[in-house]
């Protein structure tokens, strides 16, 4: 099933959207306490052209082919952790797509047990080694539609899946999106006082199981909501998102979004 579009953390979605063909879809059933989402981009362009994401605090699993300099590579996949400072980039041109598995923030750690996520922040390495070798051109072969690109995926990720759920992954995850659902949350203190947990247990836990800080958490989720007020049609209330995203003041606001995103609010692209 397609699932409604979503472009928090997408820097200028317009621009994006108008040169790829972006689509999301729901895995199977069992992989959904796992994985968030399927999305597919596929693009035929005359030129090359850098794409920028701010990222969600999730690794994504992700099978490619592209032909930008006019011969037919082959296919390949990657693993991605958090991209934990600024934006991630990516350069797409010619003829290409990617077919990806957005794995929900707290729940790759039961599907490699062994290893904390914070170990995958940061980098990027071939898929085979993490996980079993597969097929590419099942899942991004140029002959699929995406049908068989979710059923694809389906059954390379289905058999990865543990026993049993992990209690502590189950609990991340909550707690992840608690933080992405309270706009207003604003201590990493309070969340442990709330969850009946010390900090430094907080921080242990999303070390394991979510690859970065609480806090790193909070400041992504505030600046996803303002990106989203900057690129609106209509002119935010900068003072009033400010206070309700938990910020001191306009200026922090300023300052943060200035650093994450490479622009202040006022130089960002809007319809």
């Amino acid at each position: 099933m397609a699932q409604e579009r979503d472009t928090r953390g997408i820097v200028d979605p317009a621009a994006l959207l108008t040169r790829v063909r972006f689509r999301r879809h729901e895995p199977a059933e069992a992989l959904r306490p796992y994985v968030e989402n399927y999305w597919f981009i596929d693009w035929d362009l005359p030129a090359p052209y850098a794409s920028h994401v701010l990222p969600h605090p999730c690794l994504h699993l992700t099978f490619q082919w592209d032909s930008e300099d006019g011969s037919e590579g082959p296919p390949y996949g990657e693993l991605t952790g958090v991209c934990a400072p600024g934006l991630y980039t990516r350069k797409i041109g010619g003829l290409g797509r990617v077919c990806g598995a957005k794995f929900r923030p707290g729940a790759f750690r039961p599907l490699v047990p062994d290893v904390p996520v914070a170990d995958w922040t940061g980098r990027v390495l071939p898929y085979q080694d993490v996980f079993p070798r597969t097929d590419e051109r099942a899942v991004v072969g140029p002959d699929l539609d995406d049908r068989d690109r979710i059923a694809a995926l389906d059954a390379y990720l289905l058999p990865l899946l543990p026993a049993r759920p992990d209690p502590q992954a189950e609990l991340a995850r909550g707690l992840v999106a608690r933080i992405r659902a309270e706009r207003g949350m604003r201590r990493v203190a309070d969340l442990a006082r709330d969850e009946g947990m010390s900090v430094r247990s907080l921080q242990r836990l999303f070390a394991a199981y979510v690859g970065v800080s609480p806090k790193w958490c909070i400041l992504r989720y505030r600046i996803h909501e303002a990106v989203e007020a900057a690129g609106s049609a209509a002119a935010p209330d900068w003072a009033a998102l400010a206070a309700d995203l938990g910020y001191a003041d306009q200026a922090h606001l300023v300052r943060d979004f200035t650093a994450t995103v490479g622009v202040p609010p006022t130089a960002y692209p809007t319809p």
